[in-house]
């Protein structure tokens, strides 16, 4: 029986990117119609682009994985973080609380925006010591899918 390799973290800096992004967009493709129920295909579909062009823009950019396998990735900069997304075989294995706990003690992070109508996001986010400071009706893009932001009280 092969042993498992623990989940590792490692940065991307951005002249190398582009060799990791079709994994990238496979996994966020993944995890968004696992957990974004409130978005069409065609929103789906629109958002590709964006998610691609943000993942090689973002300041710094963070993934997840072992046995050679990408288990998730965040991405943002200053103390916002900008994406955190896990592949769906791998929710609840720990994976987003270890990529966030390394954004705030390593990275600085104290913010991060969620959407409203993501509750399983939400409930994890306030399960780690964020706390809802703020809403916005539209998202960044001017969709109407509204936004909470959050900042850290205190991690757990």
């Amino acid at each position: 029986m092969p042993l498992e390799q623990p989940l590792r973290l490692f940065s991307v800096p951005p002249s190398q990117r582009k060799s990791f992004l079709a994994g990238i967009l496979s996994l966020w493709e993944a995890s968004v119609r696992a957990s974004h129920a409130f978005l069409a295909e065609g929103d789906i579909l629109a958002l590709r682009p964006c998610v691609a062009s943000a993942v090689l823009g973002v300041p710094w950019l963070v993934l997840a994985g072992d046995n050679n396998r990408l288990a998730g990735f965040m991405g943002g900069g200053g103390q916002k973080l900008e994406m955190l997304f896990v592949r769906p075989k791998r929710f609840r294995q720990g994976i987003g609380t270890r990529l966030v706990r390394h954004a705030v003690e390593r990275l600085g992070v104290r913010e991060v925006d969620c959407n409203e109508q993501n509750p399983s996001a939400l409930a994890f986010y306030r399960r780690i010591g964020f706390a809802v400071q703020g809403r916005s009706a539209q998202d960044g893009q001017g969709r109407p899918f509204p936004l909470l932001h959050l900042r850290l009280n205190a991690l757990i």
